[in-house]
């Protein structure tokens, strides 16, 4: 379990200031993977209600910018962010329910995909970062799509 003072020093090594607005989002990414701001906002709050949520906002951007977070939205999905940085996995993102859950990379090394270039199209481009995102149902699901149809006679 990572500590308030385990923060506190991540958020040294970035260089960045350390604040509790800033301990309590990083607390509240680590805690909750993949979680929207809105979410972030209400974990924050319930340890700071004194923070707005411009405050929330502003952290999430600085976070993100030195590296600390992960923001990535999928396709009809508000941004979310994760604390897994810096490995160049992957996400399954579930088509009814919108859970989202880490990939690792299939192939290699970062970017672990190389793009066809038949056209040079990407000549003078340095690929460091290659993101995909698995769309289905999770289990959960899944087995309630099965569930709710219809029984066939024989």
């Amino acid at each position: 379990m990572t500590s308030p003072a385990d923060y506190s020093e991540q958020l040294r090594l970035a260089d960045l200031r350390v604040t509790r607005p800033r301990v309590a989002v990083l607390e509240a990414v680590c805690d909750l993977p993949h979680a929207d701001t809105e979410t972030i906002f209400d974990s924050v709050r319930a340890g700071l209600p004194e923070v707005s949520r411009q405050t929330v906002y502003d952290v999430l951007a600085a976070l993100t910018t030195v590296g600390l977070v992960r923001r990535i939205q999928p396709s009809n999905s508000v941004a979310r962010y994760e604390s897994r940085v810096g490995d160049n996995h992957h996400h399954v993102v579930c088509r009814s329910c919108g859970v989202i859950a880490d990939i690792d990379c299939a192939v290699g090394d970062a970017p672990c995909l190389t793009p066809f270039d038949g056209d040079g199209l990407l000549d003078g481009f340095a690929i460091d970062e290659a993101e995909v995102i698995y769309w289905g149902l999770c289990p959960k699901c899944s087995t309630a799509r099965v569930s709710d149809s219809p029984a066939v006679s024989p």
